[in-house]
């Protein structure tokens, strides 16, 4: 993906994890309390697969970007391109985020 494309799925990712977090009492006070840190991260798909599983058995709030196909990207195909998640805890993070390399 260019630069363009990366920064927009990212952002859907951020928002979609932010919204999904808010549905908790605990976020929502995590929300008001702290922006939280963003960091942009690159591996494979499967790895983003444990991610959704682990964030899901350990109730974190996530959000999987699956890029609707457009012709122009992905051959028209919808494909997942990004994962929000958080607010989470520094060792859940750590968990995440260990598969990974910064972007």
């Amino acid at each position: 993906m260019q630069a363009g494309k990366i920064a927009s799925q990212a952002g859907h990712a951020y928002c979609g994890s932010l919204l999904a977090s808010l549905e908790s009492p605990a976020g929502k006070l995590y929300a008001s309390l702290s922006p939280g840190t963003k960091v942009c991260l690159t591996g494979d798909l499967r790895d983003v697969q444990r991610v959704i599983q682990f964030c899901t058995a350990s109730q974190i709030p996530h959000y999987l970007v699956v890029d609707s196909g457009c012709p122009t990207f992905f051959d028209g195909q919808p494909t997942p391109t990004a994962a929000g998640f958080g607010p989470a805890t520094r060792d859940q993070v750590h968990q995440l985020t260990k598969r990974f390399r910064l972007l």
